[in-house]
């Protein structure tokens, strides 16, 4: 399945007229101006995407901090977008798609096809001295139509239960207790795997190579025909990792509420340290 679209390939795309919908998800952890950094500068023709509002429900804490929104709360938001059936769709972000993830995911779990993550985001297409646009764009509303189910996604009950490989895309020191900046408890779901998503990214913030991925993914015990699901602190990031798997020819399914409902689940148990086998630093 193809995943990623590079600058110059996007370049041409838009220069031979196709119809392709640029998505702009500008969130960080701690960095609530993602709106202000777009209206600053962003990709002429990108419309801009709320995580909080548009990639995300409202629910209580056991749901974790961004449960998927509601099915027809989706469908709104992709035809506010402009998105029509048969359109290229291609998100980016300036995080290395750690949050763009969350959009090519959530698109491809709602049915609609043919979803890029921009390789390397924003930066790569400062990097090749492309120019910006300023203020806010808006699009004239499509019509795709949105049905929930079309990728794989599990509860919590799945992840406690997964009977394959479950990946913790969280970073290192979170995933063995050693520092927990936002969640209730700190660890990790019992029997996890660590694999921080940080592991996908060459230092200029693209992909690794398919064989390198495939490469670090085995070295976990990925293999063909391996179950495997991924979760990170709220179902954000771990759709990074989603995508990288993806790229090196797997496929996993994922838990949305991630750490964030495990963690607001006393009932749940927890494990610190390093846990399995099979451990990334």
């Amino acid at each position: 399945m193809t995943v990623l679209l590079s600058v110059a390939e996007l370049q041409d795309r838009l220069a031979a007229g196709g119809r392709t919908v640029l998505l702009d998800v500008r969130w960080a952890l701690g960095d609530p101006h993602g709106r202000a950094h777009y209206v600053e500068g962003h990709i002429p023709g990108a419309l801009f995407v709320d995580m909080e509002t548009e990639l995300a429900g409202h629910g209580v804490p056991r749901d974790g901090r961004h449960p998927l929104p509601a099915e027809a709360d989706f469908r709104d938001a992709v035809r506010r977008w402009g998105i029509r059936a048969g359109d290229t769709v291609v998100a980016y972000d300036d995080a290395g798609a750690a949050a763009a993830a969350r959009a090519w995911w959530l698109l491809g779990y709602a049915g609609v096809g043919n979803v890029r993550l921009l390789d390397g985001g924003l930066a790569a297409w400062r990097a090749a001295r492309l120019p910006l646009a300023q203020g806010e764009e808006h699009a004239v509303p499509g019509d795709a139509v949105v049905h929930y189910g079309a990728r794989a996604a599990v509860d919590t009950d799945g992840a406690a239960n997964w009977p394959g490989i479950l990946l913790d895309a969280r970073a290192g020191e979170r995933y063995r207790g050693v520092a927990e900046p936002i969640d209730p408890r700190a660890g990790h779901i019992p029997g996890a795997v660590s694999a921080p998503t940080t592991g996908n990214l060459a230092p200029d913030g693209t992909f690794l190579p398919p064989e390198e991925l495939r490469e670090r993914f085995a070295a976990l015990g990925v293999g063909d025909g391996s179950e495997v699901a991924v979760y990170c602190g709220s179902g954000v990031t771990a759709a990074h990792e989603i995508a990288a798997l993806e790229i090196a020819g797997f496929t996993a399914a994922l838990y949305p509420g991630s750490w964030s409902a495990w963690s607001n689940r006393p009932e749940r148990p927890v494990e610190t340290g390093v846990g399995g086998d099979r451990v990334e630093p």
